[in-house]
C-alpha cells in the first residue's frame, strides 16, 4: 500500500470516527430539545437535518442525497487517482460526505449539533462532517485558483 493511500485511509477513518462519535453524543445527551451553552458564541444543540447544507432541499429526501453522495464518492476517487498529490483535500471531503451519508442511512437524516452565533444571528447548525467538507472545498478552491 502506498504511503498516500495509508495516510488517506487513516485520515478518513479518523474523521468518520470523530464525526460519528460526536453525533452519537449529541443524540444521547441533546435529543430531542437539549441545548448546552459552552461559550458566548457557541451552543451544542440537537438538529435533525433532512436536507442539504443549511437544511435546503429537504423535500428531495434522504435517498436523493445518498445517491448524490455515491456520485461524489466516485468523482473523488477519480480525482484522487488523477491528482494524488492533493490526497488530503479529497480525503477530508470524502470523509465528510461519508459521515453524513452514514447518518442518512442510519437515522434518515443528518445529525447537526454545533450552533455558532453572534447576538441573535445563528449560523445554521452543523457537524464535524460538514466542517471537513467545508475545509476541503476551501482548500480545493484555493489550490485551483492558485494555479
Amino acid at each position: 500500500m502506498s504511503l498516500n493511500l495509508t495516510k488517506t485511509f487513516l485520515l478518513v477513518c479518523s474523521i468518520i470516527f470523530i464525526d460519528q462519535s460526536t453525533k452519537y453524543l449529541a443524540v444521547k445527551f441533546l435529543a430531542p430539545d437539549g441545548t448546552i451553552n459552552l461559550l458566548p458564541f457557541l451552543n451544542l444543540v440537537y438538529v435533525e437535518n433532512k436536507g442539504s447544507a443549511f437544511g435546503m432541499f429537504k423535500f428531495l429526501g434522504s435517498e436523493f442525497f445518498i445517491f448524490i453522495a455515491i456520485i461524489v464518492t466516485f468523482f473523488l476517487i477519480y480525482m484522487y487517482l488523477k491528482d494524488s498529490k492533493n490526497w488530503f483535500i479529497y480525503s477530508i471531503i470524502f470523509a465528510g460526505a461519508l459521515g453524513n451519508t452514514i447518518d442518512r442511512v442510519v437515522y434518515g437524516h443528518v445529525v447537526d449539533f454545533i450552533d455558532l452565533y453572534i447576538g441573535k444571528f445563528h449560523w445554521p447548525a452543523f457537524n464535524v462532517a460538514d466542517s471537513a467538507i467545508t475545509v476541503g472545498l476551501i482548500l480545493f478552491l484555493y489550490k485551483s485558483l492558485k494555479k
